[in-house]
């Protein structure tokens, strides 16, 4: 997580969104970093409604408004896949060695989730705490330019982004039933997905 004093934003670093490159962009400018371990790293929006927003409204100024990336489900999917298809994985119970994706993405749809299918969902990860707001505005993963054009007018400097991080190539193919199953038992997180692309819905920057 990443808040900026200023312009009153906050960056929810939602799992395999690119949270790495946009850690080494934005951090530099930010007050507040939140990072290293996962468990800091990535804090929800329920967590942050509860454990920072109260922090935050001792800060002079208007209120602080959140912004989060989100995937396309099969895609954050496929990422995850690949992240443990990682060769250091080898032996742990959240290796996907040896499993196919659509292996995966069947053993994710399952009730009783292995360990290396056991993921929550990123409209959980953004769902705020009850009686609290969820994030002020979303952007999309595959058109992060509209991301950086908008902390750039924020934050009035010019930001790029590196590629790191990176997971190995993997077959990401999925037979129709299962991308039936998948996009159905997903519908939340396609919708969110989908409002991510109007930028109509985003605040403009404060002045």
């Amino acid at each position: 997580m990443l808040g900026f004093v200023a312009p009153r934003l906050v960056l929810l670093s939602v799992p395999k969104t690119g949270t790495t490159a946009l850690e080494g962009a934005l951090a530099p400018r930010a007050e507040i970093v939140l990072r290293a371990r996962p468990e800091i790293k990535h804090l929800t929006m329920s967590q942050f409604n509860l454990r920072i927003q109260p922090l935050l409204a001792n800060i002079p100024g208007p209120r602080f408004r959140v912004a989060a990336v989100l995937r396309e489900p099969i895609s954050w999917l496929g990422s995850w896949y690949r992240y443990r298809q990682r060769p250091q994985t080898l032996g742990q119970p959240n290796s996907t060695i040896g499993i196919s994706f659509e292996g995966f993405v069947q053993d994710y749809l399952s009730d009783e989730r292995p360990p290396y299918a056991a993921l929550g969902r990123q409209s959980g990860f953004v769902a705020p705490a009850p009686g609290k707001r969820g994030p002020d505005m979303l952007f999309q993963y595959e058109r992060m330019d509209e991301l950086l054009r908008y902390f750039e007018t924020a934050l009035n400097c010019e930001l790029s982004l590196r590629r790191v991080n990176v997971s190995p190539d993997a077959d990401l193919s999925l037979s129709p039933e299962t991308r039936a199953r998948l996009r159905e038992a997903l519908a939340e997180d396609y919708a969110l997905w989908e409002s991510a692309a109007d930028p109509s819905l985003r605040p403009p920057p404060l002045p």
